[in-house]
C-alpha cells in the first residue's frame, strides 16, 4: 500500500523550489519522529486503515522508500509478497519487501532504524542544490523533475502521518504548510479525479468546497476534457461540500464516500456527484 498518486498534470522543474520543499521535507521527517517516539508496543502493532498494515509496518514502508533513495538495495524475503490481497502492482510489492523484514523487528529497533535512513537522507538532501532538483528523475508518476518526487514524498510521509495518528486516535497535521505542499498532489489531480474517475459529462460544471484546515474552493468545467478554471462560466451543476479532512482521506482511499455520505452534501446533479466522490480514490 503506498500513497503515491497515480497521475497528475505534467510539470517542470521551476515548479519545485528546493528552498521550499527541502525543508518541509526535513520537518516532516521529524513531526513523525516525534509521533512514534515513546510508542508502546501494542502501538507499534496497532492495526491502520492501511489494509493489512500496522502503524511499524508504514513506519517499515518509510524506511523502505527513504532506503530506496539511499540507493540501499530492497532486502530479500521467503514471502510471496505478491500473493497478498492488497499487494496490486509492482510500487506496491517493493513496498512489502520492507514491511515484511521489518515485521519481527521491535518498534523501538525500527524507530532507530527510521533515524538512520532520515539522517543519511538529511545528508543527501543537504548537498542538492536546484539544478539537482531540476533533473529528471523515475518517479511514483513516471519521468518528472527529482523536486516533484521530493513533493511526492512530503505528500506520502505527511498522508501516512494521518494515518498513524487516525490508528491511534492522535491530532494529525491536518493544515499548515506541510499539509499544503503535501496536499497540492491530490488538488493538482482533482480535475483527472472529476473526469476520469467521477465521469463528469460534456458541459458540467462542478464546484467542490472545502471547509477546514484545507479549505478552498475548486472549479471544474468539462469541455472534451475536465479542467479546472478560477470561475465557473455558469452556475454550477454539480457542487460537493465537506471538510478538507475527508476529501483527503477520500482521496488517498483511507476512508469510503459510502460510509461517510452523511459528512458530505451534494447539490445540483447529485448523480454526477455522488459518482465523483465515490470515485475520489487515485493513489497506487
Amino acid at each position: 500500500m503506498t500513497s503515491q498518486p497515480d497521475t497528475s498534470p505534467d510539470s517542470s522543474a521551476a515548479e519545485f523550489p528546493i528552498d521550499t520543499i527541502r525543508p518541509l521535507l526535513l520537518e516532516q521527517f521529524a513531526a513523525l519522529d516525534e509521533l512514534l517516539s515513546g510508542a508502546t508496543e501494542d502501538a507499534w502493532n496497532t492495526a491502520t486503515c492501511l489494509p493489512g498494515w500496522t502503524v511499524k509496518d508504514i513506519a517499515a514502508h518509510l524506511i523502505g522508500t527513504e532506503s530506496m533513495l539511499a540507493g540501499v538495495e530492497a532486502p530479500r524475503v521467503e514471502r510471496d509478497v505478491r500473493s497478498l490481497p492488497h499487494v496490486r502492482n509492482d510500487i506496491a510489492a517493493f513496498n512489502e519487501l520492507w514491511v515484511e523484514s521489518l515485521r519481527p523487528v521491535p518498534g523501538a529497533d525500527v524507530l532507530e532504524r527510521y533515524r538512520q535512513i532520515v539522517a543519511r537522507r538529511t545528508d543527501q538532501l543537504d548537498a542538492m542544490t536546484q539544478e539537482d532538483f531540476g533533473k529528471q528523475s523515475n518517479t511514483p508518476v513516471g519521468p518528472a523533475p527529482y523536486g516533484r518526487f521530493m513533493r511526492i514524498r512530503v505528500f506520502d510521509c505527511w498522508l501516512h502521518e494521518l494515518d498513524i495518528c487516525d490508528a491511534l486516535g492522535r491530532t494529525g497535521t491536518e493544515g499548515g504548510p506541510r499539509a499544503e505542499l503535501g496536499s497540492a498532489e491530490v488538488f493538482g489531480a482533482v480535475p483527472f479525479i472529476v473526469g476520469k474517475r467521477g465521469k463528469a459529462p460534456e458541459g458540467a460544471r462542478i464546484t467542490i468546497e472545502l471547509s477546514g484546515p484545507l479549505a478552498r474552493t475548486v472549479h471544474i468545467e468539462v469541455h472534451g476534457r475536465a479542467t479546472e478554471v478560477p470561475a465557473l462560466s455558469a452556475p454550477a451543476t454539480t457542487t460537493i461540500t465537506m471538510d478538507s479532512g475527508l476529501f483527503v482521506r477520500l482521496a488517498g482511499g483511507r476512508v469510503r464516500a459510502q460510509d461517510r455520505i452523511d459528512e458530505i452534501c451534494l447539490g445540483g446533479d447529485v448523480e454526477v456527484g455522488r459518482r465523483i466522490v465515490d470515485n475520489l480514490a487515485f493513489t497506487i
